[in-house]
């Protein structure tokens, strides 16, 4: 799972700093967003030419380790 998730970096110039893959401007959250309205993964990798399946597969491994870890939610304005 490791060497997946190496394909997803985050680098504050890229993206706002959000995670992307492999230093590419497409962010995990793009993908993910697709994948959750339908898109299957030969119309992705249709759409994104560039994209492998490895990098669908690690933005699925991000999301859920992602999902892993506790978060405290609160309002960012009042």
């Amino acid at each position: 799972m490791s060497r997946l998730l190496e394909r997803i970096t985050i680098d504050d110039e890229i993206c706002n700093g959000k995670p992307i893959i492999r230093g590419m401007r497409i962010t995990v959250q793009t993908i993910v967003g697709f994948l959750l309205a339908g898109t299957s993964e030969k119309e992705l990798l249709h759409q994104y030419p560039i994209l492998e399946k490895e990098d669908i597969e690690a933005c699925r491994q991000f999301t859920n380790r992602m999902m892993e870890r506790s978060f405290t939610i609160r309002d960012l304005a009042a």
